[in-house]
């Protein structure tokens, strides 16, 4: 099938690469302008132009570049922005998305299916329509969320829709009789700063969640901290008090208390919490957290 790619992370490498692998003619893949990551003022490429390139694909990053293509059908990936409607009548598109509809529709599927606590996650194919992720649904798989990261869920989800885009597009069966979603929709709002801003209010269980997500981080002390990993633990203590027991680095809040296993400074690299507590020198007596 002759197909236009529409993708813009990591998480959308993984169908652009199976749709090559299985035969299917990739005209042309769309994906955002290159942007600073990272330290420095160099302009990156994202990882869908990277692996495009390497799979010697042609590249662009606007939709007018679909003007006259004549491509049989879209796929949409994680692209980043939502798709006109003029676009859609002319080019029909299917969607890998990482959740299983209509929960989670929107912007950030599998970190608010984490920070839920949802026990199933998975991945739809569906036929793109110009409101928010409401289209038909082909085909689904879901898995475990188990104490899985954002990032190893993403990984898993986005191989799983892999899979699956390429069944969808190699059964005439599926492509013809799509499914209307039903049951309750549920909407992935983005995810700001605030989110992953860990806190002795938080009930210990979100707050496990939140650092599954990556990005979490608190203050201990006046110094910003960032939490990699770690797990809730069964002692109790004051919320807001910090607590060394056997090695262990502890924060408590209200309802339980968090081991502290990976952390990183600001400016600093990442190390355990043991290593950091050797080298910070605090007194948890007086030592609070926020």
């Amino acid at each position: 099938m002759r197909l236009a790619f529409l993708g813009t992370p990591s998480a959308a490498v993984a169908p652009l690469e199976a749709l090559v692998h299985e035969g299917h003619e990739v005209a042309l893949v769309i994906t955002r302008p290159d942007r600073k990551r990272g330290r420095g003022s160099r302009l990156s490429p994202s990882p869908v132009k990277e692996a495009a390139l390497e799979l010697g694909l042609r590249v662009g990053h606007s939709l007018k570049e679909l003007d006259g293509l004549n491509v049989e059908r879209g796929i949409v990936v994680a692209y980043g922005a939502m798709i006109p409607a003029s676009v859609l009548a002319v080019t029909p598109m299917l969607n890998v998305h990482f959740s299983l509809l209509p929960r989670w529709r929107g912007a950030a599927p599998v970190e608010r299916s984490i920070l839920a606590g949802d026990l199933r996650s998975g991945v739809c194919v569906m036929s793109l329509e110009a409101a928010l992720d409401t289209g038909p649904v082909h085909a689904c798989a879901s898995t475990d969320v188990d104490e899985k990261t954002s990032a190893e869920l993403t990984s898993e989800l986005s191989h799983m829709g892999a899979k699956l885009l390429v069944e969808v597009l190699g059964s005439q069966e599926l492509l013809d009789h799509p499914r209307a979603q039903e049951g309750e929709a549920t909407y992935a709002e983005k995810l700001d700063s605030q989110t992953f801003h860990l806190h002795p209010a938080m009930p210990v269980a979100l707050l496990a969640r939140t650092v599954r997500l990556g990005r979490a981080y608190c203050f201990v002390g006046e110094r910003r901290l960032r939490v990699l990993a770690g797990q809730v633990d069964t002692s109790h203590a004051r919320a807001g008090s910090v607590s060394v027991e056997h090695g262990r680095v502890l924060i408590h809040t209200a309802d339980g208390s968090f081991v502290l296993d990976q952390v990183q400074l600001e400016g600093s690299r990442a190390m355990s919490a043991d290593a950091w507590w050797s080298g910070a020198r605090l007194d948890p007596s007086t030592l609070e957290w926020a």
